[in-house]
């Protein structure tokens, strides 16, 4: 019996090492296969640009001209758009959104913008879990300029996985970004911080805008947060303001005040979960949005496996799951109509 009893502990233990030895292989990154950036840092009198080529950090000095290096903030509403196309929870995973923005038709073969005049909309979380966060930024950031010059326009909400990494709350990143940052010498948020090029454009984006009649925002707009915000259509600019002045504040500044329990916390524009799974009436939907003076909302934040609807199409859910790299669809709101699009571009009816 003790024997008995011996082997099954040496069989324990082994099982133990054995998880714990895969666990750490499977944290691992081969650098030798990295690639990454360019990350384009802001100094003084010129600019740094480093780029990471098969595991070898790249490093080149630029005139300040070179790139964009203020950004005007984004506004807060938009009239008069005709069509538009709205996703949200890309996480990282740029081949996967790359394709379902191809075939419907949002850009071309050669990844430039083909939605002439049409506005894109992504509700937040470009961040986070998959391993081509940065490549999505650079698309989106490069698209953003050619719909402008076409009069068309890209907004990049920001999600909560964005401010969490820009306050330095890395829990979510990709293996993969752990050894850029060691090979870079420096902290994730750091690659985003207010002296990089793509960290002063995050910095000018909007967390909700109002296009035509509807509200866009990551999580969702709550009873508690128009009561405590004071939310209306008069002040969503200044709220937007307030959310990109708290990417550069302390948690502990935020919390010195009840900012961080409104803004922050589960009833606000960047966490609400609400409408999947707050057991709300229709009623409760309609005084929020004749609160807020919209006819609809749509959000991201909650993963279905498709576009979905809900509160008799008041309320549309475009997280369609992207995150996990298999599948996902968007949201084409065009002639008032709003039409579900599958991955390869056909029309589906509302499940």
């Amino acid at each position: 019996m003790l024997k008995r009893t011996s082997s099954l502990i040496i069989i324990f233990l082994c099982s133990i090492v054995f998880a714990f030895g895969q666990q750490k292989k499977n944290n691992t990154y081969d650098v030798s296969t990295l690639n990454d950036g360019p990350f384009v840092f802001i100094e003084k009198n010129n600019l740094i640009q480093k780029e990471i080529i098969n595991g070898q950090v790249i490093s080149k000095s630029l005139p300040l001209n070179t790139y964009q290096t203020v950004f005007t903030p984004e506004k807060s509403t938009y009239r008069k758009v005709r069509k538009i196309a709205a996703l949200s929870d890309i996480h990282g995973q740029y081949d996967l959104a790359v394709r379902l923005l191809k075939n419907n038709k949002i850009i071309d073969k050669n990844l430039n913008w083909k939605f002439g005049k049409g506005h894109l909309v992504i509700a937040g979380d470009i961040f986070d879990r998959g391993p081509k966060v940065h490549e999505t930024l650079l698309l989106v950031y490069k698209l953003e300029q050619q719909a402008q010059k076409k009069g068309g326009k890209v907004h990049f909400l920001l999600g909560n996985h964005e401010y969490m990494v820009l306050h330095n709350d890395l829990r979510y990143i990709h293996k993969k970004y752990k050894a850029t940052t060691n090979l870079l010498n420096i902290s994730y948020d750091q690659l985003y911080g207010k002296n990089t090029v793509l960290g002063r454009w995050l910095r000018s984006k909007a967390t909700i805008v109002k296009i035509n009649d509807d509200y866009f925002v990551h999580g969702g707009i709550s009873k508690d947060f128009i009561k405590r915000a004071n939310f209306n259509s008069a002040t969503i600019h200044q709220i937007n303001t307030q959310m990109r002045a708290s990417i550069d504040r302390s948690k502990t500044a935020m919390k010195s005040t009840d900012f961080y329990d409104i803004f922050y916390r589960k009833n606000s524009l960047i966490w609400y979960r609400g409408y999947f799974y707050g057991k709300l009436k229709e009623q409760e939907i309609d005084d929020i949005l004749h609160a807020t003076d919209s006819k609809h909302i749509i959000v991201g934040h909650c993963s279905n496996k498709t576009i979905v609807q809900l509160f008799n199409h008041k309320i549309y859910g475009v997280d369609s799951s992207l995150k996990r790299g298999k599948y996902g669809e968007l949201l084409l709101i065009k002639n008032k109509k709003y039409i579900r699009k599958t991955l390869e571009g056909k029309k589906e009816a509302f499940n």
